[in-house]
């Protein structure tokens, strides 16, 4: 790497060209640009390009991911997907950001998460609490107060105080003593 390019500048390293067929798993580092069609898995730690001809029918894991051709599958990322408007997506996207221009066909659901620092997490395992909310929830219950509820209540206020100052966390704090 040289000594002006950045460790998060990913260069093109693979294409899949207009006119060629790819089945398959694809597992790379760095970017890729569909051009062409392409079925199977794709694992990334950067990003994938699906051009304006290009058709994907998979299941795509990367840390971001442009749309302009036709995508039928599930998309996961760890950054965000941007769909163009010459784009369309038939499936499911999780990611931390979606930004969508006019003209979009997109047919699916699409789950807005937050933000994942390092790797990229499956569905199952995104969903689970933080070990952070976890214990802001087990510090907030009194044992034998009587309310079996409680400690759902508290990890939906945890989790809504986490939006708010820190000043406006101290004043809930107070109150609720």
């Amino acid at each position: 790497m040289s000594d002006n390019q950045s460790p998060k500048v990913s260069l093109l390293n693979s294409i899949i060209g207009e006119g060629t067929r790819f089945n398959g798993e694809f597992d790379l580092n760095g970017l890729l640009r569909i051009d062409g069609d392409f079925t199977g898995t794709i694992r990334t730690n950067g990003q994938i390009i699906v051009g304006l001809n290009g058709r994907a029918a998979c299941n795509i894991y990367a840390d971001s991911v442009v749309i302009g051709g036709m995508v039928r599958g599930n998309v996961f990322t760890t950054d965000k997907v941007i769909i163009l408007s010459t784009g369309m997506m038939i499936g499911n996207i999780r990611a931390p950001r979606l930004i969508v221009e006019e003209g979009v066909v997109f047919n699916g659901n699409c789950k807005i998460t937050a933000p994942q620092s390092d790797a990229i997490q499956s569905p199952a395992t995104a969903a689970r609490p933080t070990p952070r909310q976890r214990s802001a929830a087990r510090s907030h219950y009194v044992p034998g107060s009587g309310e079996k509820d409680r400690p759902t209540k508290q990890l939906q206020k945890v989790t809504e105080d986490e939006s708010s100052s820190n000043s406006d966390r101290k004043d809930s704090v107070t109150s609720r003593n």
